[in-house]
């Protein structure tokens, strides 16, 4: 993207951090160790959600309080551009196959694509209220948003829209299955959990956060049959059977989550929460799960990116008074 360069440089508290922590955790029992920190200069306010695109090696930053995306390349571990003047964005999407960068701007209520050169935008979706959430079907050529008290299905290619999907309020976190026909939606503001036939658009079943408010993150093991939600009020993890919809696990977990992953191949899950942590959450059996380490990060991480491909943890980080943004880098091993 055609934006002047920003170059970081390291950062003496990221290295006394990663050795204060080697010290409290013996080695064997780290599953996430600290591996680099990225600079934002002049990104303020809040963070929201991330992606990749892992053929260039570019982390793409949805930065809400500055509107705007940030472009980092991971193999030189630097800013490599910014595109300006969004509203708000929110969610975030990459499709390798054609090589599109996909912005939801909340304040603007659109869907905005870009080519890999960079702005202006090759194609918007507007009426979007407060969008949010994307999540891409690279397979179907399909992008789902979450807007307003809906999700829309927009082509991946021209934006279109080719379906709306009532829910019962503002949509969060949702997932969709890869071998199956439906999406889980996270309904906060009606206290459930929302199933979606995908083929119909209607929704077939709501399974109650009994107990619980505050279900904005969510993470799905679609093998193994299990649905995870991260609630906030009180802050705990919860899994589904996504046969039964019966709740098999309820455990306590770190404060304000907005972001939750699956690591299918360690059987583990990552939350990153706000309070300044992230709980790895080791599954003993798939109705029973423990903390395996709590990872200190700073107050308002809240949102980051799994990256399995990398055995990569990305957590972003928003400024506190004179410490600038960042992304911080965590081996998973």
């Amino acid at each position: 993207m055609p934006l002047p360069r920003d170059a970081s440089f390291p950062l003496p508290a990221l290295a006394l951090f990663a050795a204060l922590l080697l010290a409290v955790w013996p080695a064997s029992a780290q599953p996430l160790v600290p591996e680099s920190s990225i600079e934002l200069p002049a990104v303020g306010g809040r963070i929201d959600h991330l992606a990749i695109d892992l053929q260039a090696n570019r982390l793409f930053i949805a930065a809400l309080g500055a509107d705007s995306l940030e472009v980092v390349d991971l193999a030189a571990d630097r800013r490599l551009a910014r595109i300006r003047s969004l509203h708000e964005p929110q969610g975030v999407a990459y499709a390798a196959s054609g090589q599109r960068l996909f912005v939801a701007n909340g304040s603007a209520g659109n869907v905005q694509a870009f080519a890999a050169a960079g702005p202006p935008a090759v194609a918007t979706a507007d009426d979007l209220d407060d969008a949010d959430n994307l999540r891409l079907d690279a397979q179907a050529g399909r992008l789902y948003v979450g807007y307003g008290h809906a999700l829309a299905v927009l082509e991946a290619g021209t934006l279109r829209r080719v379906q709306r999907i009532e829910l019962s309020g503002h949509p969060e976190a949702f997932e969709l299955e890869r071998q199956g026909g439906r999406i889980f939606v996270n309904v906060p503001g009606a206290g459930h959990i929302a199933v979606v036939d995908r083929a119909s658009g209607k929704v077939t079943a709501t399974w109650p956060v009994a107990g619980a408010r505050g279900n904005f993150a969510m993470a799905l093991d679609e093998p193994g049959r299990r649905l995870f939600v991260a609630t906030r009020q009180p802050a705990q993890l919860l899994a589904y059977d996504t046969a039964s919809g019966r709740r098999v696990a309820a455990l306590p977990v770190c404060g304000d989550a907005d972001d939750l992953f699956f690591d299918g191949s360690r059987r583990q899950l990552y939350a990153v929460c706000g309070e300044g942590v992230v709980d790895v959450v080791r599954q003993i059996d798939p109705d029973h799960y423990e903390i395996a380490q709590r990872l200190p990060t700073a107050a308002g991480a809240r949102t980051g990116l799994f990256v399995p491909e990398r055995s990569q943890l990305f957590v972003a980080v928003p400024s506190r008074g004179p410490v600038p943004a960042q992304i911080r880098a965590f081996k998973v091993r």
